[in-house]
């Protein structure tokens, strides 16, 4: 029972497609009891730290100081932020603000997983940086609405364009307005699609120095994972909307049962889900995987879901479809949605782009696709880091990240900025 039950929550956290965690994990009969402990916890306590905030929680508690602030959206959304502006030794962040973007079904608290030596957020913040850290609407800590509860299927009226149109927009302008100095930016799997999209519009530039991108997504076509694959082309997600269900929350009882069936397959091995949906992640360890577990993870909006299983389908960075020429001339003016051209990124923007050879989500396939989109970009001013055994948790969750990606991508900071 134990281990069907963990099965089907693993299976729920994986369905986002580019879903962070602890993927790449094999797993085991010992870890199937830490995960079914850990769900039920997360559902039915939070400790007095966590309930004020990440600061309190996850940052404070490890030496640094931290900030807790919010921002609202032009659409009413009022979203989480959390400012390190110093390292543990009390330098301010003199190197100039940076801006983390979580992905899909995670929050802000993909960039404090590891120990402060491994993380991201606190190794910026140990080297100068006045670090930022981004929560997405409809997760914990950004559920807030000036008229909308997470109760109404309103609120979960939204997808990832929304995030182009509206959260990174406000988050941006409010980081400058706090910093008065243009930022550097950080994006991992739906967090690069976002900032991607956004940078194609010519969105965001007078306010960037440079991005780094982390397990890139733009195309989707050509991901390798069976499940996430199913799951599009079955209209998956789709199903789950027709049946009134709003939030995508992997929690749920609609999702485990959604996920069932799709085990039903027999080409699709529901008992190694973690690798099968992410790749075989090299460098995880048990520990991590457990502060995942206390954390995440997050729900988002079932539309969300709907427009990146359309871009599995379609092969296209393009918004979301409306399914019909009338909806679509209804919202666009324009009978199929207008596309995310990524060659109209100027070519003078510093991008960092670092993927991994044995990811199933951002496959080295759609990242050569993504690169090609880019073959006129100035050659320096692209930065480009392919590192064979990595797959994508790998990014924001490997124990040698440090070494591997994180100082290269500092490197890559400072000379963007010189």
């Amino acid at each position: 029972m134990a281990n069907n039950f963990r099965l089907v929550y693993i299976a729920l956290l994986c369905l986002g497609l580019i879903v962070e965690g602890v993927f790449g994990i094999r797993t085991s009969p010992e870890s199937s009891s830490i995960y079914q402990e850990k769900v039920i916890i997360a559902e039915t306590e939070a400790s007095p730290a966590d309930s004020e905030g990440i600061c309190a929680s996850l940052v404070k508690p490890n030496g640094y100081e931290c900030e807790e602030h919010q921002v609202t959206t032009e659409d009413g959304y009022i979203l989480s932020l959390q400012r390190m502006p110093e390292g543990r030794t009390g330098s301010g962040g003199t190197k100039g603000p940076v801006l983390l973007q979580h992905g899909l079904i995670m929050d802000g608290i993909t960039w404090l997983l590891n120990s402060p030596d491994q993380s991201l957020a606190y190794i910026l913040a140990d080297v100068g940086y006045d670090v930022w850290i981004a929560n997405s609407r409809g997760t914990k800590w950004s559920r807030g609405h000036t008229s909308l509860s997470p109760d109404d299927p309103a609120y979960w009226d939204w997808t990832w364009d929304a995030l182009v149109e509206f959260d990174l927009p406000a988050t941006f302008q409010y980081v400058f307005y706090q910093t008065g100095q243009k930022m550097n930016y950080v994006g991992h799997s739906l967090g690069t699609l976002i900032a991607l999209g956004s940078f194609s519009k010519l969105k965001l530039l007078d306010k960037l120095n440079a991005a780094a991108m982390l397990s890139p997504i733009a195309y989707m076509s050509q991901i390798t994972s069976p499940i996430t694959k199913t799951a599009a082309q079955n209209f998956a997600a789709e199903t789950y909307y027709w049946l009134g269900l709003h939030e995508f929350n992997p929690k749920g009882v609609a999702v485990a049962e959604l996920l069932k069936t799709i085990c039903k397959n027999p080409d699709i091995n529901c008992y190694d889900l973690m690798t099968a949906f992410t790749g075989e992640n090299c460098c995880l360890n048990s520990s991590t995987t457990e502060r995942f577990l206390d954390h995440e993870p997050q729900p988002t909006a079932t539309r969300n879901m709907i427009h990146l299983s359309q871009m599995i389908r379609t092969g296209t960075i393009a918004m979301y479809d409306y399914g019909s020429d009338e909806d679509n001339i209804k919202h666009y003016g324009q009978p199929k949605p207008p596309v995310y051209n990524m060659s109209n990124i100027p070519n003078d923007l510093p991008l960092f782009l670092s993927y991994g050879g044995k990811d199933a989500l951002s496959d080295v396939n759609d990242v050569d696709s993504l690169r090609d989109s880019l073959k006129y970009h100035d050659a320096d001013k692209l930065t480009v880091q392919y590192i064979n055994d990595y797959a994508h948790a790998d990014f924001v969750m490997a124990v040698n990240a440090k070494q591997v990606v994180y100082d290269p991508l500092i490197s890559f900071f400072k000379l963007s900025s010189n």
